[in-house]
């Protein structure tokens, strides 16, 4: 079974290619234009186990929303259609990941219902001069309801001895929850025979 899937995202504002395998080694070869949005989706390909290609060329002259909304959007529909019929796959998982002084904790549900629940603290406006840190909670919601699955992401601690959250991290620390969760929920379960995780009969 091949697990893999190739978009291509074109609007007025972006040019976006995706191209995933759920089944990959961690390898990355990416390019949005967005320094630290590179860093987060490098991190996604190295703990997902997921080898990802992403080129995108957006309006930056005008600033990063569109570039990393479109991008999120694409390697959700990506994600999805990669996963096929469901067949097999443990559909849960979930990670609480530390790095340093923050801890977060990632839980996914490959349900074909997209919600999304996202919960940080305030953080310094810009990681890098492109990044802006309010986009993190947006590239979530893009990729769950792209791919239609639940995702809770919550910094459980952000920062020691109540000084101020360092948002490189915090938000770090979340892709890479978000990324083990990920790769838990897409294995395929030798206990499962082939069959759909759900009383339904239906993902």
């Amino acid at each position: 079974m091949t697990r893999t899937a190739r978009i291509e995202r074109v609007t007025n504002e972006t040019k976006v290619l995706v191209e995933i395998d759920l089944d990959g080694t961690g390898k990355a070869e990416l390019s949005t234009g967005v320094g630290f949005y590179d860093h987060m989706l490098n991190q996604l390909a190295k703990h997902g186990g997921f080898d990802l290609t992403v080129r995108t060329e957006g309006d930056l002259e005008i600033d990063a929303h569109h570039t990393m909304e479109d991008t999120a959007i694409a390697l959700g529909e990506a994600f999805a259609r990669a996963l096929g019929d469901k067949a097999g796959i443990r559909r849960y998982g979930s990670a609480t990941i530390p790095m340093d002084e923050v801890l977060v904790r990632a839980a996914v549900d490959l349900s074909g219902r997209p919600y999304v629940v996202h919960d940080e603290p305030e953080l310094a406006p810009y990681i890098g001069p492109v990044y802006p840190t309010s986009m993190t909670r947006h590239i979530f919601e893009s990729f769950g309801h792209a791919a239609k699955v639940t995702l809770h992401v919550s910094v459980l601690r952000a920062a020691r001895d109540g000084g101020r959250p360092d948002a490189h991290h915090v938000v770090e620390t979340q892709f890479k929850a978000f990324s083990r969760a990920l790769r838990a929920a897409v294995e395929i379960d030798p206990r499962n025979a082939g069959a759909l995780p759900s009383t339904k009969g239906v993902l």
